[in-house]
């Protein structure tokens, strides 16, 4: 039986662009990187609150010449946040373009992209 989703694959097209955004604009931290060599470069990052799924951020050209029947598009990620309105203005600051908040059934949303325009959501939930 499947009890936890572990990690996220999303396949980015600069990894070190893509560390940055995720730790310096969305307060991520790296928990782990490998380097095996010919491309095959690997980073795991998380929230910095304690979690059971992280992300993967991998090598895209790479995978796609390893791989080429994967689907490299980017996973449909929401997000949760205690503080949306802190979250949402956080991001603003940081020059990162923020969707409008939207009320849903199940809650405010609101989206952004990141540095290759691929779009997340986040949701508030207390």
């Amino acid at each position: 039986m499947i009890n936890v989703l572990g990690q996220v694959m999303l396949y980015v097209n600069n990894q070190d662009e893509a560390v940055q955004f995720w730790t310096e604009k969305l307060g991520f931290s790296v928990i782990a990187e490998e380097d095996i060599g010919g491309g095959m470069r690997w980073i795991e990052i998380a929230p910095t609150k304690v979690t059971e799924t992280s992300i993967i951020l991998h090598n895209k050209e790479f995978v796609a010449k390893m791989s080429p029947e994967l689907h490299l598009g980017t996973p449909s990620l929401m997000f949760f946040s205690e503080n949306l309105d802190q979250l949402y203005s956080e991001l603003s600051n940081k020059k990162i373009s923020v969707g409008d908040i939207v009320e849903m059934p199940q809650g405010r949303i609101f989206n952004f992209p990141d540095n290759e325009n691929n779009y997340f959501a986040v949701m508030e939930k207390k």
